[in-house]
């Protein structure tokens, strides 16, 4: 008994001096993360991992529009493919938009139409557009602005707000999700996110080469917020949320420091109908119901590849040429998505607790499959 006592005792001496060292060496933070995934019986992030951190209200819309129902709504069964898909990767909302009215539409897991859940990297689609915003409000001057002129450390470096909303910054930015010491989970997990990102360096020339990262992102939206001087859901709120008609409130969860800076490379807590209203405003080249809420020639270049090497990406958003078409989307870690097809006037939302296996190619296989399946269901009513 003696040596059982002696043996709890220095492991508990041990567990003590880890989570001292920890703190000492700036990866507290990693015990949030052990606490907010692990704890609660997941392995990674989830979509409605929010509840356990700070958040930011963006209202809903005083002026609410409601989407059109289709006539033609829900009368048609999901295939089977796409039947199997959303039951292995737990899809909790599916959406097809047809002619801008709701054509199909299904949620599980007791999720529904105003259900929150998390936009994962769709929402850097939405700060994309509110850099066009802040364009078209005078703000910023266009996408070839010095990040100096907001940030002096990046003086000399050549680094634009353009190259940030593309990917093509340059920036020393480690892009693991797996790696728990790295800046990606420090981001998501520690209390002061515009510390973590000011200490990114240019290593790289800047508007060269596309290359993912999601520190880009949060730069963007600290140069927003720096610029606009308003919380971001603030001016979400004003610039989209409020003349897009969304209909029910959202989050965006914010940091642990006293600015409450958005993440704004992710998490966004939405429903599939109002991540929609992006999409379909993106289709009409940034008009809504007869205003031009975002300047179309923004628009126009957001939807098209910078680098002819990396088509499958322009300013925030995501490109495919899937069935020959050209697609553009939105999209999120665990396979969200807002996808749309312009010259079929199409619009297919997606979102989950999975999303599907790897593949060579730009997207993985779910991706695919959602399209697919989404056109042998609508048949004639193409």
């Amino acid at each position: 008994m003696r040596r059982v006592k002696k043996f709890f005792k220095w492991v508990f001496i041990l567990l003590i001096t880890f989570v001292i060292g920890l703190y000492v060496t700036g990866y507290g933070y990693i015990l949030k993360g052990v606490w907010v995934v692990y704890l609660h019986g997941h392995t990674t992030a989830y979509i409605d991992d929010f509840k356990f951190f700070k958040t930011e209200e963006i209202p809903a819309s005083t002026d609410p529009q409601p989407w059109p129902i289709h006539k033609n709504y829900n009368s048609v069964e999901a295939t089977q493919a796409l039947s199997e898909m959303n039951d292995t990767l737990g899809t909790i909302a599916f959406l097809i938009i047809k002619n801008d009215s709701i054509w199909f539409e299904k949620y599980f897991d007791g999720f529904g139409n105003d259900s929150q859940t998390n936009s994962f990297s769709m929402a850097k689609s939405i700060t994309s557009a509110m850099l066009g915003k802040a364009i078209d409000d005078g703000l910023i001057k266009s996408l070839e602005q010095p990040v100096s002129d907001f940030y002096p450390q990046y003086a000399g470096t050549g680094l634009t707000v353009g190259d940030l909303s593309s990917m093509a910054s340059g920036l020393d930015w480690d892009e693991s999700y797996s790696n728990p010491f790295g800046m990606t989970a420090r981001a998501y997990y520690d209390s002061d996110l515009a510390k973590t990102i000011l200490k990114m360096k240019v290593v790289d020339t800047p508007g060269v080469h596309y290359k993912y990262l999601s520190g880009n992102t949060e730069l963007l939206a600290m140069v927003i917020q720096k610029d606009t001087k308003q919380q971001l859901a603030d001016y979400l709120y004003e610039s989209f949320w409020q003349p897009l008609g969304a209909e029910n409130s959202a989050i965006w969860q914010v940091d642990d420091d006293e600015s409450r800076l958005a993440k704004a490379y992710c998490c966004i807590g939405s429903n599939a109908r109002d991540f929609a209203r992006f999409g379909k405003l993106y289709k009409d080249y940034g008009k809504w119901k007869g205003q031009q809420i975002l300047d179309s020639a923004f628009v126009a270049k957001s939807i098209t590849p910078r680098f002819a090497k990396s088509p499958e990406y322009g300013y925030g958003f995501w490109l495919s040429d899937f069935l020959g078409k050209n697609i553009f989307a939105m999209r999120g870690i665990l396979g969200q998505y807002v996808i749309v097809v312009p010259e079929d006037d199409l619009i297919i939302v997606r979102l989950g607790h999975q999303r599907g296996n790897k593949t060579t190619l730009p997207f993985s296989s779910d991706f695919y499959v959602y399209i697919e399946e989404a056109y042998k269901m609508l048949g004639e009513n193409q």
